[in-house]
């Protein structure tokens, strides 16, 4: 029988969760926009109520009173297409599984939270794009941001040096090299760096602050 420990239960319900809120939304788009049901027009509605939009913080006037506070969590939910979702569902698990197990569900959690707002302040000041953000990869790169600084953390703690911190932050480089031409290709060219960027900056910063190691250190 497999039996897992509430902390291990709790993991899995965060991970499920996180999955769900951005699976869901894409699946009954796609369902439209093949036909299956509803109307071909619900992305675009959906789009246009939950997106970001930096023009809405330019004096466009919103569609509901509160868009323009919404749209900085709505948009991870929602998706450009399969193959933008199933690139970061993929490193959503990827990331998750260590980071999970180092901090636990609240903490890998509120990561995550505070990595979408931190996604979009980034968009919101750095571009210009009157087209609409959506994705998760904010997030992602906030998990990202967060895991680079532990393993720079303990890589030195265990083997202090200047090779040793440029090894430490090189191959981190590399790693966001890769992502964000996975994600160029997933989006068809249409890459939120800014989004990248202020996500990476809210989870680097908020490592420190929730790494359950150094706190029982």
């Amino acid at each position: 029988m497999n039996a897992f420990l509430p902390s291990e239960r709790r993991a899995r319900l965060v991970l499920l969760a996180l999955l769900a809120v951005s699976v869901l939304p894409e699946a009954v788009l796609l369902g439209a926009d093949w036909g299956i049901w509803g109307s071909p027009r619900w992305r675009r509605f959906t789009y246009e109520h939950f997106a970001f939009w930096t023009g809405l913080l330019r004096g466009w006037t919103p569609n509901y009173p509160l868009q323009p506070w919404l749209m900085f969590v709505t948009y991870a939910g929602l998706h450009a297409g399969p193959g933008h979702l199933l690139v970061n569902m993929v490193t959503l698990v990827s990331v998750a599984r260590a980071e999970l197990d180092r901090v636990g569900a609240w903490r890998f959690a509120t990561i995550y939270a505070l990595s979408v707002l931190g996604g979009a302040a980034g968009f919101a000041l750095l571009s210009d794009k009157l087209q609409p953000m959506v994705g998760a990869s904010g997030a992602l790169f906030g998990l990202v941001g967060a895991w680079v600084i532990w393993d720079i953390s303990d890589t030195l703690r265990a083997r202090p040096g200047f090779t040793t911190l440029a090894y430490a932050i090189l191959w981190p480089v590399t790693l966001l090299g890769v992502l964000n031409l996975l994600m160029f290709w997933a989006t068809s060219g249409h890459l939120a760096w800014e989004t990248h960027l202020g996500g990476f900056i809210a989870g680097a910063l908020a490592a420190p602050f929730l790494d359950r190691r150094r706190n029982q250190a």
